[in-house]
């Protein structure tokens, strides 16, 4: 005889928050959410200018 035990009570599902989200600030709302580095000194600029420096500049 197999006796069936009773479901394991689950863990309750967390609460839906209703904030207003346009009160945050999202990543896209950053220069880095937009691939942008931290602004360094000039020879880190220097190299970011060259980094990206369209082909037909040279």
């Amino acid at each position: 005889m197999t006796t069936a035990s009773a479901p394991e009570p689950r863990e309750p599902k967390p609460a839906l928050i209703f904030d207003d989200p346009l009160s945050q600030q999202s990543s896209d709302d950053t220069d880095r959410g937009w691939g942008e580095r931290p602004s360094g000194d000039s020879a880190d600029d220097l190299r970011r200018f060259l980094d990206e420096k369209p082909p037909h500049h040279l």
